[in-house]
């Protein structure tokens, strides 16, 4: 699909503001990169997730904007579309379907404006394009859909977030860090800042650490501030071979670390999705959310969802108060697939409302 581009085309891409959402638009950055291989792509985001556009060769510089989720700072919006007026952009390509992210490419008067129409964005989206969320299913196809040349063309297979692996830096953190590289080790993603019903429980974390633990495996904890008990908990369950490194890591550090992982478990989170385009393999937990809509964008992946009736509710607590689409993915199968990368055989669950989860011999036969 590639095409000579000796005009320089300009792009502009607004971005996301979550971390998860950032790592999967990489694959319609290199999906604009493939197609026109001399364009000039350039990502508008905040801090946060501008800070991983360095680790992804497609783009080639990140602009800031230091809003928050619901600021609507109109003044600020200003001063960003006047700088980026100053840079000639042919086209801007909005991944948000908010009002306030169209609202920049146009005062900067960028003649082309590519998105989804959103929240009654006439006139701000001049290069409207449709969805057909039955054929593409995945927030993955949403972001590239944008990035084809025009409405209808056929969406080519994508290609999977890849960030680029810093390995000075990864020496540094290892000898910093204290992190043991002689033995296996197993990443952990255990908060969820949206709500604990995206939370597999801290007692299940904290028994999957134990047993690793047991059979000599180091557990590479990752966190927030929001987890720092958490973190302190589940290190404690591994007293021998766990790290907290909980506050210790910028996001571009946790790509890094996860690089020297067997295998990161997590649940659906903007660090599990960035450990999936950094780590060997990625295990990813899903209850209030559906594993086909975001799923690990990784070669190697396996996905535990019980596929309840209530689910996917998309809430940030469980609105019945049980919170079982996470209570009830078992240990043991979590750990089975930590130990062995071909046990995917267990790794969707997809079984009806009220079915009752693994029986004991299968705990029996993986946690001895």
């Amino acid at each position: 699909m590639t095409e000579t581009d000796p005009s320089q085309h300009r792009v502009l891409v607004v971005g996301p503001s979550w971390i998860g959402d950032m790592v999967m638009a990489q694959s319609l950055f290199m999906l604009v990169r493939d197609r026109m291989p001399n364009a000039v792509i350039d990502v508008l985001a905040p801090s946060i997730t501008a800070s991983l556009l360095a680790r992804m060769p497609e783009v080639d510089s990140a602009v800031r904007m230091e809003i928050g989720h619901r600021e609507v700072a109109l003044g600020k919006r200003r001063q960003t579309a006047r700088a980026l007026a100053e840079r000639g952009y042919d086209q801007a390509i909005v991944l948000q379907r908010s009002i306030k992210a169209a609202v920049v490419p146009w005062l900067a008067g960028i003649p082309q404006r590519t998105g989804y129409l959103g929240e009654m964005r006439y006139g701000l989206i001049n290069d409207v394009r449709s969805l057909d969320k039955n054929r593409y299913p995945r927030k993955v196809e949403h972001y590239a859909l944008l990035g084809l040349a025009r409405e209808g063309d056929a969406l080519p297979e994508l290609t999977h977030p890849k960030m680029r692996i810093d390995s000075a830096r990864r020496a540094e953190l290892v000898d910093t860090l204290g992190l043991e590289t002689n033995r296996p080790a197993i990443g952990f993603a255990p908060g969820a800042a949206y709500g604990g019903a995206k939370q597999w429980p801290a007692t299940h974390f904290a028994r999957l650490a134990a047993e690793l633990d047991r059979r000599g495996i180091a557990c590479w904890i990752f966190g927030s501030a929001a987890d720092r008990q958490l973190a302190a908990d589940l290190a404690a369950a591994a007293p021998n071979h766990g790290v907290n490194l909980c506050e210790r890591t910028s996001l571009v550090d946790i790509a890094d670390i996860a690089s020297l992982t067997d295998a990161f478990v997590g649940n659906d989170t903007g660090v599990m999705h960035l450990a999936a385009a950094a780590a060997p393999r990625v295990l990813a937990i899903y209850g209030s959310t559906h594993p086909d809509y975001a799923p690990p964008l990784s070669d190697a992946e396996a996905r535990f969802w019980l596929g309840m009736a209530c689910a996917p509710c998309r809430e940030r607590q469980c609105p019945l108060g049980h919170n079982a689409c996470m209570r009830d993915i078992p240990v043991a199968d979590v750990l089975r697939a930590c130990l062995d990368p071909s046990a995917r055989d267990i790794a969707s669950l997809h079984y009806a409302s009220g079915s009752a989860p693994h029986t004991s011999s299968l705990e029996d036969e993986v946690l001895s």
